[in-house]
């Protein structure tokens, strides 16, 4: 197998980590770690001394040697840094969500077919071992048909100064439901609001509505007194809670379900059953960021689908440009 090269751009907050990652993987060479500021370069130098450094992102481009280049910037700068990566004829992966627009993903996703490059984003929660977990048992079928998902992603701070709560939190969630779920959501419903001067949400509220009888809410918040990380899954068999803040027991299955009984005309009883049995299975304990960066690796030297595909980002974009424009006509109900 051809030993890859890889260039990383941008080495703020997330960057360090893809750098480690895709430097502890086989058959692939971090070569470039590029970025504006200086002193992040000098710390990758530092730890890194075999890579090469540098400010500018054309230098990259031309390299005729590097095969794929991994964005990890701002939201605002995906689409021209991927859309040049493309065009330099290099695969992309970019960090979630792919773009701030529907219009710029569906561009990026019809350039990636037109050089036949990988067009891959990066969601990470879709590789850790109680995600991976969850989705066997759904399609197993121990659950049953899902019915709900109910997630809380809050925290305090850290506030972005170019997207609201929404495009920075809930892609982790959107993504985690687009990928558990085979069905699609047909309109979606927000609310939100911003604390702030920037008119930035740093609180909101998100609803996804399905022809099925399934709903999906998602709740982020930027100013919570405390991180909650948690998922309900409820299925018409069984019911899942994921806390992804647990350190051993990250997955409890609950034997639950419940049934309504006619008591008169009109009128039903809700009738919950459980036979209070609560399994909480091992789950794989390898870093989902290197995961992430294996299935990167062998999507393009084996020419496969990843589990991060670019349709899955292009739809938790769908999502997103939706809740906003929800968001901003006062919870109004948004087809997409």
């Amino acid at each position: 197998m051809k030993n890859l090269k890889v260039a990383i751009i941008g080495c703020g907050y997330w960057g360090p980590n893809l750098v480690r990652n895709f430097t502890n993987l086989e058959n692939c060479t971090v070569t470039y770690v590029v970025d504006k500021l200086p002193g992040r370069l000098g710390k990758i130098k530092k730890l890194y001394p075999e890579i090469d450094t540098t400010k500018s992102f054309d230098q990259v481009l031309e390299d005729t040697e590097i095969d794929s280049i991994v964005i990890a910037t701002p939201v605002s700068t995906h689409y021209n840094l991927a859309k040049r990566a493309l065009e330099a004829k290099k695969h992309v992966l970019v960090e979630k969500p792919m773009t701030n627009s529907i219009k710029d993903a569906e561009e990026l996703v019809e350039l990636s077919k037109k050089m036949n490059k990988v067009l891959m984003v990066d969601h990470t929660y879709l590789y850790t071992g109680a995600i991976q977990k969850i989705k066997h048992l759904i399609d197993s079928d121990l659950l049953g048909e899902i019915q709900y998902i109910d997630s809380t992603r809050i925290n305090l701070g850290l506030f972005q100064s170019d997207i609201n709560v929404l495009w920075d939190l809930a892609p982790h969630d959107i993504s985690i439901c687009t990928y558990l779920v085979k069905e699609k959501p047909v309109s979606v419903q927000a609310i939100g609001k911003s604390h702030k001067k920037n008119n930035l949400e740093d609180i909101a509220y998100l609803t996804l509505h399905y022809n099925s009888n399934k709903i999906m809410h998602i709740s982020c918040s930027w100013i919570s007194p405390v991180k909650i990380r948690h998922m309900l899954i409820g299925g018409d068999k069984k019911m899942v809670l994921f806390n992804d803040l647990e350190t051993t027991e990250k997955i409890k299955i609950y034997d639950t379900q419940y049934s309504t009984t006619e008591i008169s005309d009109h009128k039903q009883f809700l009738t919950l059953r459980s036979n209070s049995e609560v399994s909480t299975p091992k789950v794989s304990g390898r870093e989902a960021l290197n995961l992430m960066a294996e299935d990167f690796i062998n999507a393009i030297s084996n020419n496969s689908k990843p589990i991060s595909n670019y349709e899955l980002g292009l739809q938790v974009v769908k999502i997103l440009e939706a809740a906003q424009t929800s968001i901003k006509n006062n919870g109004k109900i948004v087809l997409i």
